[in-house]
């Protein structure tokens, strides 16, 4: 009769060499995939204005934009789609955060633009002089440095505090301008460059409040590198598309914006 101690190691090991064969019969059973439930937030660059065609709520969705692309590639287990053109950050807290809960696993969102005000610098640099389109980058500029930190911190907060178990990503905007040679009636060279700058300064921004809330801050100048209004094959609308100027196309959310989310919820 085998001694005690010894049987005991051979009952534990015939236990595991079974369960690790059961394993290989089963592959993946002891490790079913996480649920994912995501929400969507944001403003126009999130709900897809420029892509068309639009939902009726009133807040130009698109099923073309990046999110709803992201979801139904995922097949997530639930998709809330709340972002909304024109939303600044008072909206997301007080329209938007409704679509989240403690089951909530994934959020992203694109903010801070419209409270820098977007709309009124493209239109200051697009129809006005030099001297005015300069001086209205500049006070952005100023508000993106000095006001909006605050602003986004207590966005993502809130956030954080209505989805404690999802992951947030943020995502940038990108540079809308490419530099080189553009016909008579285009904004200048030199317009162009200052509204990229202010680009620049808005994901700097951007990225240092995703980071400091723990959040992952998704940029897209790169995928959108050559592909700016006065670029060959353009993925944002130049200022023909009225409500949709200067705001991506649908291959700007698909190849564009839906690579940058991807890369970063890998």
């Amino acid at each position: 009769m085998l001694h005690r101690p010894l049987a005991r190691a051979l009952s534990a090991l015939v236990a595991l060499a079974a369960a690790a064969f059961g394993a290989v019969l089963v592959p993946g059973t002891a490790q079913a995939a996480a649920p994912v439930h995501y929400a969507a937030l944001g403003d126009s660059y999130s709900s897809g204005v420029g892509a068309g065609p639009y939902d009726f709520s009133g807040c130009l969705r698109s099923e073309k934009s990046y999110a709803p692309l992201w979801a139904a590639a995922n097949a997530v287990d639930s998709f809330r789609f709340v972002a909304c053109g024109g939303a600044v950050t008072d909206d997301v807290l007080n329209r938007q955060l409704g679509a989240l809960s403690t089951s909530t696993t994934l959020v992203t969102i694109t903010i801070g633009g419209n409270d820098a005000g977007f709309v009124d610098v493209i239109t200051s640099c697009r129809f006005g002089s030099t001297t005015s389109c300069t001086n209205a980058v500049n006070e952005a500029k100023a508000f993106a440095t000095g006001t909006l930190p605050g602003k986004l911190d207590r966005t993502y907060a809130a956030i954080r505090d209505r989805a404690p178990n999802a992951r947030l990503i943020v995502l940038g905007y990108p540079r809308l301008f490419e530099t080189g040679s553009c016909g008579v009636l285009a904004m200048s060279a030199h317009k162009r460059t200052l509204l990229n700058e202010a680009a620049d300064v808005l994901a700097t921004v951007t990225a240092g409040r995703a980071a400091a809330a723990g959040a992952t801050f998704a940029d897209t100048r790169s995928h959108f590198a050559g592909h700016g209004v006065c670029g060959a094959d353009p993925w944002i609308r130049d200022v023909t598309g009225v409500i949709e100027a200067y705001h991506p196309n649908a291959a700007g959310y698909r190849d564009g914006y839906l690579p940058a989310l991807t890369a970063a919820t890998r």
